[in-house]
C-alpha cells in the first residue's frame, strides 16, 4: 500500500520472553517514515522522517541473541525524537540493512532536491554565489 509515508519495507513487534512478540509495540519502516505504534486500547504513534537520522547501532546482547533479536537504536535531527529504540526486534541484522538502505535513499533524494532549488535561480540561487 503506497502512502505519503510510502510503501512499507518491513513491520516487526517488540518481542518479550523467549523471543515472543507478546507487547503491544509495533514497528513499521515505510520508504520516506519510521513509526512506532505503542498501546492496545489507548494508541500512541510516533513517526520519524527517515532523511533526519543521523547514526544507527545494534545492540545485541546475549539473552536477545539467543532467540535471534536486538536492539537498533538511532540518534535523529528531530526536536521531537532525538532518540528512537527499537527494542528487541527480530533478525536484527536484515533490519538495520532496510533500515539503511532506507535512509540512504532519503538522504539522498532530498540532497538532490536542496541542491536543485540552490540551482534553479530560485530564492537559494545566492547561496552559490
Amino acid at each position: 500500500m503506497s502512502t505519503t509515508k510510502g510503501n512499507l519495507i518491513w513491520e516487526g513487534r517488540k518481542r518479550t520472553l523467549f523471543g515472543l512478540p507478546l507487547s503491544f509495540t509495533k514497528y513499521m519502516l515505510y520508504e520516506k517514515k519510521l513509526i512506532t505504534r505503542i498501546g492496545f486500547l489507548n494508541i500512541k504513534e510516533d513517526e520519524l522522517d527517515l532523511y533526519k537520522v543521523a547514526d544507527k547501532s545494534l545492540n545485541l546482547p546475549i539473552f536477545q541473541r539467543m532467540f535471534g533479536c536486538g536492539t537498533i537504536s538511532l540518534t535523529a535531527l528531530d526536536s521531537d525524537t532525538p532518540q528512537k529504540v527499537l527494542q528487541s526486534v527480530k533478525a536484527p541484522r536484515d533490519v538495520m540493512d532496510k533500515l539503511d538502505e532506507a535512509v540512504e535513499l532519503q538522504k539522498s533524494h532530498y540532497r538532490t532536491q536542496s541542491m536543485s532549488m540552490m540551482g534553479a535561480g530560485g530564492e537559494f540561487a545566492h547561496l552559490n554565489h
